[in-house]
């Protein structure tokens, strides 16, 4: 019976055969197996689980990865079958223009085309009309080639490639026993075969629209906020000390990103490739919004007299739940381009706040304040009239995109 007792097997009530003699009137408690799925089978479904949320959290990236392969095969493939010199060139630059979204690869392809194309004539035009048989003459050619054009890549960190192009135009005619006018040409041909087909495959297999990358950063960006708002507020409560360095060292990583994709989205509209809106506002008005963050961590630290705090304490814990809550529901909104959520909620939790603060003021209750602590009351009272404003911006702005 002890074997009965480890995991896999249960009791069933039976009426079998009882001390030799069949159909006994009583019951027996008889062990059975319980059916289990392999250990096996088990460990392949989390397998597959894990995967899937892998998969699900790393999408972007893994339609990168998958972007870029398709374009470095392809690129090597158009490159053999029309027998370039060098296959290696158009891999590198199909390499170099798949990007993360459309926006950016219209942005690399056209700096990088025009770079290599101005480092090809200067390049060219310098192995052509000056002789450089011997190795002293080849150095001289050499620093005359590269001097001006990483000049000119200090000021325009796009142009990188104008002397790395000249080198190769100017070293590949002694290695492969070609002319400086071949070697000019290959090399235009090799960065156009690589660029095209980066941009086609970029178009083409999993495109990412930069305006998608856009909506998905500020609404980060909102989320962000939402979640830093209430842990400031509610140190003027008298509860702890944030971490307000992290809070804007935060806030700002997804302010540069947002920066980012929005150039990126600029770049979309420009070659008519997409028919959403400026993201100049919503740029704006985020920023604005990190601005006023800035100013509240400022005043953190005003210890208010107990009759000024147990008036406004729950007045400002009020403020942080109500904010939170429309800028959750504004991210969402701006991730589904649906209508942001009313400003009623928001608008009654100021104005309470305010009618307050006036009050507070009026009847002369800071006087027993330090300057300090003074300060930085008013300019709580400052920042938070400032973020209404802007958070109406911030429903201005989810309606636009909403509408497009």
């Amino acid at each position: 019976m002890k074997r009965y007792a480890e995991p896999g097997y249960r009791f069933r009530l039976r009426s079998p055969s009882y001390g030799g003699r069949v159909g006994h009137p009583g019951y027996a408690i008889l062990p059975v197996r319980c059916r289990r799925m392999p250990h096996d089978m088990t460990s392949i479904a989390r397998l597959i689980t894990h995967l899937r949320a892998l998969g699900h959290r790393y999408r972007t990236q893994l339609i990168l990865a998958v972007r870029v392969t398709v374009s470095a095969v392809s690129s090597l493939a158009l490159a053999q079958w029309m027998q370039l010199r060098l296959p290696l060139w158009a891999v590198l630059t199909s390499l170099i223009v798949t990007q993360m979204s459309l926006g950016r690869s219209i942005k690399v392809a056209t700096d990088y085309l025009m770079g290599t194309f101005a480092g090809v004539a200067y390049g060219g035009a310098l192995a052509i009309l000056i002789p450089h048989d011997s190795e002293w003459s080849l150095l001289a050619v050499l620093a005359l080639a590269i001097a001006p054009l990483a000049f000119i890549a200090a000021f325009k960190a796009n142009f990188n490639v104008l002397p790395i192009t000249a080198i190769i135009v100017l070293l590949v005619p002694s290695m492969q026993h070609v002319s400086p006018v071949g070697s000019a040409l290959d090399r235009m041909l090799e960065v156009t075969v690589g660029g095209m087909v980066g941009f086609v495959v970029s178009f083409l297999v999993f495109p990412s629209r930069a305006h998608a990358l856009t909506t998905d950063a500020a609404a980060d960006t909102l989320e962000l906020v939402a979640e830093a708002l209430p842990q400031l507020l509610e140190r003027h409560c008298g509860g702890h000390q944030p971490d307000i360095r992290r809070i804007n060292a935060q806030i700002g990583a997804l302010l540069t990103k947002l920066n980012a994709t929005g150039a990126e989205a600029e770049h979309e509209r420009s070659a008519r490739l997409t028919s959403g809106p400026d993201t100049g506002p919503l740029l704006r008005t985020l920023l604005r919004l990190r601005h006023d963050i800035v100013i509240l961590g400022r005043a953190v630290g005003c210890d208010m007299p107990e009759p000024v705090q147990a008036r406004l304490a729950p007045l400002l814990q009020k403020i942080g739940v109500v904010v939170g809550d429309f800028l959750r529901a504004s991210g969402k909104a701006l991730r589904e381009r649906k209508m942001p959520p009313p400003l009623d909620a928001l608008e009654a939790a100021f104005k309470a706040h305010a009618e307050a603060f006036d009050a507070v003021r009026h009847q002369g209750l800071t006087r027993g304040m330090t300057s300090e602590a003074v300060e930085r009351f008013f300019a709580l009272g400052f920042a938070l009239e400032q973020m209404r404003e802007h958070l109406g911006e911030v429903h201005r702005v989810v309606g636009e995109w909403a509408s497009r």
